[in-house]
């Protein structure tokens, strides 16, 4: 079996990813922080990378809204194409060219370096995972009102089946982008978070409210989803009672 190497293996993505791999029979390498490597500074990389292992790229800044990502992969892809990687499979976001934010912009520049780099690459796009949209729920039910933004829309998917998919890529050959992928099923931010509020039982009030600018305006033209490539079977319904 091959030796694979899972940056952010300790992640939300990275979690599922490894246990799949190492089910395979996979020699599985983590690299992330909590292990002692840094990819902003590239230290560590060169002896996680000994031998050349397929690189499944997971690892992003969430907390700094990916202010270190393109740094961190300028680094992953030169250390990956001096130690001879044979593939880098890379997790992107669906729509990342089409909304105007910031950490969808460094997504976007890690993607271009890692098409101009070295190493034969495969990129797959998804749409959020139930579990951003649990956290942006969770956060918004602080209060005892929770206000969401109207005409808005999201297509969640369960970070295990994406994993699934990686841990597939990662065992063929590169194929460069492939198709987008996505949640089971489109619905408004107010129902999703109105659905959160009935299966965690909390007592708020969720208020819709208009909003403008060019975000906004990218999510309700639905930029970020993909009703086309719906492969996810977990709902965000199933979800709410699986994380209770």
């Amino acid at each position: 079996m091959a030796s694979i190497l899972v940056t952010g293996g300790t992640g939300t993505l990275g979690r599922p990813l490894v246990e799949i791999l190492r089910l395979a029979g996979h020699d599985v390498r983590v690299f992330s922080r909590a292990a002692g490597g840094d990819l902003s500074t590239g230290a560590g990389l060169d002896a996680a990378l000994a031998g050349g292992p397929v690189v499944v790229h997971c690892a992003s800044d969430t907390k700094h809204a990916g202010k270190s990502d393109v740094y961190a992969a300028r680094n992953l892809v030169r250390a990956s194409g001096l130690a001879g990687v044979p593939h880098l499979v890379y997790i992107s976001i669906v729509g990342i060219d089409r909304i105007p934010f910031g950490y969808y912009t460094r997504k976007l520049a890690v993607e271009r370096l890692i098409e101009g780099g070295p190493v034969p690459w495969t990129i797959l796009r998804a749409t959020q995972f139930h579990e951003l949209i649990d956290g942006i729920a969770g956060t918004l039910s602080r209060s005892p009102v929770m206000p969401v933004v109207k005409g808005v829309g999201f297509q969640p998917i369960a970070a295990a089946e994406v994993a699934a998919m990686l841990a597939e890529l990662a065992e063929g050959e590169p194929m460069g982008r492939v198709r987008d992928v996505g949640g089971p099923e489109v619905r408004s931010l107010g129902d999703l978070v109105d659905a959160y509020k009935k299966g965690r039982r909390k007592r708020r009030l969720v208020v819709t409210l208009p909003a403008w600018g060019r975000l906004v305006g990218s999510l309700r033209a639905g930029a970020n989803l993909a009703p086309q490539d719906a492969v996810g079977r977990q709902t965000w319904t199933e979800y709410l009672h699986s994380a209770r």
